[in-house]
Parts: structure tokens; sequence; C-alpha cells
């Protein structure tokens, strides 16, 4: 049965496409929604893009004939822009009179469901929307196109059951056919069924669907950086092979997700010359209360915000500041940005640029929407690899969450793909105090 969605400003601001997303059913938008999308288009970040794409898009639908009446969509659902009825506003109950919008929208439905006799459904990413509409008896959903199972996220991790001469026979001739399918790139640990204390690392071959083993790493480690744990060395793996072209890095605070990313970026610019930068970004999302205005150029200002990258260059460099005593000698980043292979800025630049051979990584990409996540991909130019690292239960960004942030939509949608690989980082590396924390608070 055909059914009809209201949307809420939030849903459109989420992802700007929206409207096109709900099949051949019929989507209605309170007018208040383009009131808010005015109030919305002068901002400079993501969330006024979207709000200046959305009014283009409603503009050109225009063309074909009025909003109000309704307008048929490429696939075949019908678009409306609806009037918000005053006596249903009025009915309302009073507990409610505090947001004008929100109740604009929720008088909209209301109608919609008093005249429609097909379902009404009221679309929003505001929890306490829905839970208003809920109490009205209207059913409400959140947008939820582009979410993913948070608790089945691909881990880019599996165990296989094999015996020991399978194992023999992949050290001796360096790679071995399993009959179960597994995905490109996937780190597997194989396990001998016989003797469960043997092991093996492996990793599904890109090209071939091959399994190989995990080489060894040189003793003193990538860019001074050794693997402590199994989830390490298979990161090290992924980042280290030229053939990925995109690694997600997923582990809680202190797993070491950021520092592998950018001792394998260090190593591949600096020491292999495979690629011709080492491209560091992050967003710019305050945890807690924003502290306001940075005085300062453009370092002094960013620095307070990239200091959790200079703090890891300082752990490969050996360059932190133990005395207390001011520091007189050049912190390495510093040499490296002067020599133009390091370059750390917001992803606020980002938009319109052509990143070509460089080594790309986007920290903290659990604070991204999949559409900036999607913007940030299709920079990359030849023969870029991109690392997308975060924690999806840290997030600061309040329209994004476990679900819907970029970081585990990229890990879902690209977990087939041969050149792409993802691994789940567990065990915490940073100290006993911070694993500590980080498991029990």
């Amino acid at each position: 049965m055909k059914k009809a969605f209201v949307l809420d400003t939030n849903v459109l601001l989420h992802d700007p496409k929206a409207i096109f997303q709900f099949e051949d059913n019929d989507v209605v938008l309170p007018i208040t929604i383009i009131e808010e999308l005015d109030r919305f288009k002068k901002q400079p970040q993501e969330t006024g893009r979207n709000a200046r794409q959305v009014s283009r898009t409603l503009d050109d639908l225009r063309i074909q004939g009025q909003l109000t009446k309704g307008i048929i969509l490429p696939n075949g659902g019908e678009l409306r822009v609806a009037l918000c009825d005053r006596i249903t506003l009025k009915e309302l109950p009073p507990e409610l009179e505090g947001d004008q919008a929100d109740n604009a929208i929720l008088a909209v439905a209301l109608e919609l469901k008093h005249q429609c006799q097909c379902p009404v459904v009221l679309v929003s990413k505001d929890t306490n929307l829905r839970i208003k509409a809920d109490a009205l008896g209207l059913a409400a959903e959140d947008y939820s196109t582009d979410k993913v199972d948070f608790d089945e996220l691909y881990t880019g991790m599996a165990e296989v059951m094999v015996d020991a001469e399978t194992i023999s026979q992949l050290f001796q001739t360096g790679h071995i056919s399993l009959p179960d399918q597994s995905l490109p790139n996937q780190a597997l640990t194989l396990v001998d069924s016989q003797k469960p204390s043997h092991t093996a690392l492996a990793l599904v071959s890109d090209s071939h669907g091959d399994v190989i083993p995990l080489p060894k790493f040189p003793h003193k480690g990538i860019s001074q950086i050794r693997a402590r744990n199994r989830e390490q060395k298979f990161a090290f793996e992924l980042l280290m092979r030229d053939s990925i072209s995109l690694v997600t890095l997923v582990g809680k605070a202190g797993t070491g997700k950021t520092l592998l990313a950018i001792a394998a970026g260090l190593h591949k610019v600096a020491e292999e010359k495979r690629y011709s930068r080492l491209l560091i970004a992050r967003p710019i999302i305050p945890m807690g209360r924003d502290l306001g205005y940075l005085p300062g150029d453009v370092n002094e200002k960013l620095t307070p915000w990239m200091q959790p990258l200079y703090d890891n260059f300082d752990l490969i460099f050996g360059t932190q500041n133990t005395t207390g005593q001011p520091q007189h000698w050049r912190r390495g980043h510093e040499e490296l940005i002067d020599q133009g292979l390091l370059q750390i800025e917001p992803l606020t630049y980002i938009r319109g640029r052509t990143i070509p051979k460089q080594f790309l990584i986007v920290d903290e990409a659990q604070n991204l929407t999949p559409h900036e996540v999607k913007t940030i991909l299709t920079r990359a130019g030849e023969e870029t690899k991109v690392v997308l690292t975060g924690d999806p239960e840290q997030i600061d960004n309040p329209y994004v969450d476990a679900a819907s942030n970029g970081l585990t939509y990229v890990v879902e949608r690209f977990k087939s793909e041969s050149i792409a690989g993802h691994i789940t980082l567990y065990q915490g590396e940073r100290s006993d105090l911070a694993e500590r924390a980080a498991a029990l608070l």
C-alpha cells in the first residue's frame, strides 16, 4: 500500500536527496520547512550547502507545476508542499506551544492523517519530535536510508578452522584456497582444528581471492612503530599494501588507529617515496562547550584542533617534551611540513580539490555524515590512498550517531570491494589506565 511520508527539516539537511529515497510513495514537505531552509542556507558548513542544494532542487521541480498541488517524482511518487492548517494547529495540546516549527510539522501530519486513506509516517532525525508524534497517535520513524546495524558492523576479520596440513601448505607455497567464501582483503586467523594453539595470520588476496600469509614486518617496525597485537598487524598490512586504495580503521580510544595510519603514511612518503605527500585532515567539531574564536593566524587557530595529531608525531620522532622546559629543537612534523612532505588541515578546505598521488588520512571520521565522506572520497585523484579512522562510540556531531555516521556507512558499503580493506581494533595499547577507562566508563 502506498504511504505518505512527512519529512522534517533535519532529514533534508542530513541528506539533500532524501525526497527521492521513498520509492513510489508520496513525500510531503510542510511549508515551515522552506522557512527553515532559508535560515540554514547562509551557514558555511555542510548543513548550509545541503540547505542550498535542497532549495535549488525544489526550485527546479517547481518548473513542472505547483508544489502545493503535487509533482510526480522520477521514481513514481508525488512530492507536495503542504500548508499548515491553523485549526489543527490550535487543537494541539497546550504543552506543545514552545516550538512553532515542530508544531507546524505535527499539524500537517495530523491533517494528512485525517484526510488521507493511506498510512501517514512522520520522518525525523529529532528523537523528541518522534516522541511527540507518537504521543499524538502519529507513526514516526528515523531516516534510515543510510543507517547500518552498528552491532553487526563488519569487523574485517574472521577465524577459520583448518587442519595442520593446510597451515603448512600456506607457508610452503605462499597461498592456499579455502572453501568458505571470504570478502576481499579480509584478515583471517587460521586455527589448527586439532591443536587450537597453533594459528597462522593470513589475508584474502585482493586479486584472485586466494589466501596469502601475512608477511613479517621489519624488526624496527614501520616508522619505529611496531604492532603490539593481532589487529594492529592486520591494520599495518592493509595500510602498507599499495593495491588497497581505501582503508577504514575503527576502534575505541587508545587502540592505535591514528598512530598506525600516520606511521604507515610517513613510511610510504618519506622512505618509499610511493606518495608525494602525507595529507592529514580532521573535522573541526569540539567536544563539549566550544571556546569560541581563537586568536592568531590560521596555523595558530588550528593548533588546539590538531594537537592530537602532533602528539602522534612526537611519539614517532621521540620529540615529546618531558622536562617541562621550553623546547629549543624543531619538532619532527615541522621539518616535514617545511619539506612539503606533510600537510595538516581541517576538512573545511577539501571541497573542490583534486588530490593525486597522496596518502590521505581523515581522522575522527565518525563525526562526518555519509554525504561528507562521499565528498572526501571523490576528491581522491590517481594513485591516492585514503585512510578513514574513528570511534563510532565517541561522536560529537549532533546530526549523526553510531549507525548513521559516514565511517560505519563506508565500512558496510565497501566491504565487498577489492580496492578497500577494513579492520576493527579492540585492544587498547595507550596505557593500562586508558584501556581500563575505555572498558569501564
